[in-house]
C-alpha cells in the first residue's frame, strides 16, 4: 500500500532515538522529508545520518529541548525555510521520572507539565497556521497506556499524558473543518532505552534481577514479547500518511494486547 508520503514534510520530535527515531525512518523509508529534533546535539546528528543512509529523503536535523517555546518556534521556522511547508506533527519527548505521589514536590509537578503538557500545546500551536494554509495536515500525539489504565510508580506521566489525550480529542474536533487530523498514538511495552530504564527501577524495587524482571513482564503481555520499535514507527508513519485520510479523534494501541479497557 502506498501511504502517500512521497513530497511530504514530517516534524518529529524527540527523534534521537527510540520511538521517535522510529517513526521518523518509517516515515523517510516511504518517502517523506524529516525535520527532526533532540536535546543531544550529537545524537541527533548521528540518527539524521542514519536515516540518509537507509533512504533517499531529505532530513533536516536540529538541536531542541521541547520545554522552550521559543527553540518550538525556531524549529518551525528552520523546517519551513528548508521544506517550504509542514504536512505532518509527530510531538513526542522523554518521560517524567518514575517514582509515588508523595515523592514530588511543585517543581517536579511543573517540570513534568513543561515536558509533556506544554510541550505539546506549543508544538501544535506552531505548525497549525501553516497546515491550515496549505489545506490540511496530520498532527499524531505519542503518550502512554497509562490514559487507559493507571501505571503503579509513574504518577507524572499517569496524570499529565491524560492532559494529552484529552488535547487530542478536542483539537481533532476543533481542526476537522481545516483538514488537519488529530490522533493518539499508545505504545505498549516496546523494545526502548526508556523501557529498560523503567524495568530497572522496577527489579530494583522488587529485589529482583532485570532478566527476571523482564520474563514476568512478557508473561502479562497477551502476545508474550516485548515490541519492537520498528511496530510502532509503521504505525506512526500509517496515522500521519494520506492512507489515513478519514481517521481523526482516534487512538490507536501498539501494545501487543496488554490493555484490557473495552475503549
Amino acid at each position: 500500500m502506498d501511504l502517500g508520503l512521497q513530497g511530504k514534510t514530517v516534524m518529529v520530535a524527540a527523534a534521537s532515538r527510540g520511538l521517535g527515531y522510529a517513526v521518523a525512518r518509517q516515515l523517510a523509508l516511504e518517502g517523506a522529508s524529516l525535520s527532526i529534533v533532540s536535546r543531544d546535539s550529537d545524537a541527533i546528528n548521528a540518527a539524521a545520518q542514519r536515516i540518509r543512509g537507509e533512504s533517499d529523503g531529505r532530513v533536516l536535523a536540529m538541536t531542541l529541548d521541547v520545554r522552550s517555546g521559543e527553540g518550538i518556534e525556531q524549529w518551525r521556522d528552520a523546517t519551513l525555510a528548508e521544506f517550504g511547508g509542514i504536512d505532518g506533527l509527530f510531538t513526542n519527548s522523554g518521560g517524567p521520572p518514575p517514582g509515588a505521589f508523595l515523592n514530588f514536590g511543585d517543581d517536579a509537578w511543573e517540570d513534568g507539565f513543561q515536558l509533556l503538557v506544554l510541550s505539546v500545546v506549543r508544538m501544535v500551536r506552531a505548525v497549525v497556521p501553516t497546515m491550515q494554509a496549505r489545506g490540511g495536515g496530520a498532527i499524531l500525539m505519542s503518550t502512554s497506556s497509562s490514559v487507559k489504565e493507571p501505571i503503579e510508580g509513574l504518577t507524572l506521566s499517569t496524570v499529565l499524558r491524560a492532559s494529552v489525550s484529552a488535547l487530542a480529542k478536542t483539537l481533532a474536533l476543533e481542526l476537522a473543518r481545516d483538514g488537519i487530523r488529530v490522533n493518539q498514538l499508545i505504545p505498549g511495552t516496546i523494545a526502548t532505552d526508556r523501557i529498560i530504564q523503567l524495568a530497572s527501577h522496577r527489579a530494583a524495587a522488587l529485589g529482583i534481577s532485570l532478566e527476571e524482571q523482564r520474563k514476568q513482564a512478557e508473561a502479562s503481555i497477551p502476545m508474550g514479547r516485548y515490541g519492537e520499535p520498528d511496530e510502532y514507527g509503521r504505525a506512526g508513519a500509517f496515522l500521519l500518511s494520506n492512507a489515513a485520510s478519514y481517521i481523526t479523534g482516534a487512538t490507536l494501541q501498539v501494545d501487543g494486547g496488554v490493555i484490557h479497557s473495552i475503549l
